[in-house]
């Protein structure tokens, strides 16, 4: 199982950020948003997003949970 962790997540988004990239989306494997709902700042962002499952946001982002383990990437519009 890779390392997969809160602060690992929002160093993309940040890292996203600094090279002046506005992140669009963020593709999480079903092992990976299993691993990361286990964090409770993450639970609780995701979870009181959106009633819907479906179109739950972590820092406003909206989150793609994917087929793959252990997806783990931002997709950025720029």
């Amino acid at each position: 199982m890779p390392n997969i962790n809160i602060k690992k997540l929002d160093r993309l988004v940040s890292d996203a950020l600094a090279k002046n990239q506005t992140p669009e989306k963020i593709l999480l494997g079903y092992k990976t948003y299993g691993e990361l709902m286990k964090d409770r700042k993450f639970f609780e962002d995701v979870a009181g997003s959106a009633m819907d499952p479906n179109k739950r946001t972590y820092k406003k982002i909206k989150i793609r949970v994917t087929q793959d383990d252990y997806q783990f990437e931002i997709k950025c519009s720029n």
